[in-house]
């Protein structure tokens, strides 16, 4: 199961184009709002996630997604359950994605250390310990995917399919989609 955290604030475009595409390619993903269950978005779209942060189980993770956006990404670093979530998936050598300004709350976090890095730029500054390419629109270093931005977000979200379902999975959403 993919979990996508949804805190107020959120990016939308990172995070409905992300869970679109996920679902396309027959991924389990299941929206998980920080502080209740409608959620609404740095735009003011409000969104209803599929349950509360605190009723994830932690035996379905497979990853976990955290969308970018702001006071999104704040909302996300200061939630419990969110931190609880990402322990779990380092511990147990899972997937982590994070896009925009959401790669802060890794890199805040102690996870990005000695690890290859993006994010919207300006927020690299709270990579700590990371190796920031300013160029990537998306990077990928063991089980940490990070995207730079909403204009990445596909990008991004086909390169979690990729890591998930295997690059057959990612090439047939890709073409069904139209993307280069």
């Amino acid at each position: 199961m993919v979990y996508v955290f949804l805190a107020h604030g959120f990016e939308e475009t990172e995070a409905i184009a992300t869970i679109d595409v996920l679902r396309r390619a027959g991924l389990d993903v299941v929206t998980a709002g920080v502080g209740g269950r409608i959620i609404t978005g740095s735009h003011s779209i409000p969104v209803t996630a599929d349950i509360e942060a605190e009723n994830i189980k932690y035996d379905k993770i497979e990853a976990v997604v955290l969308p970018g956006g702001q006071p999104g990404t704040e909302n996300l670093y200061g939630s419990e359950s969110v931190r609880s979530a990402l322990r779990y998936c380092f511990d147990n050598s899972l997937t982590v994605c994070a896009i925009c300004a959401a790669p802060t709350v890794l890199g805040r976090l102690g996870y990005l250390e000695g690890k290859n890095a993006v994010c919207y730029p300006g927020c690299e500054g709270q990579l700590y310990g990371a190796c920031y390419d300013a160029d990537a629109g998306v990077c990928v270093d063991g089980g940490i995917i990070t995207g730079k931005g909403p204009g990445r977000t596909v990008d991004f979200a086909l390169t979690i399919v990729e890591r998930l379902k295997g690059e057959k999975a990612a090439q047939r959403v890709r073409t069904s989609m139209q993307c280069k």
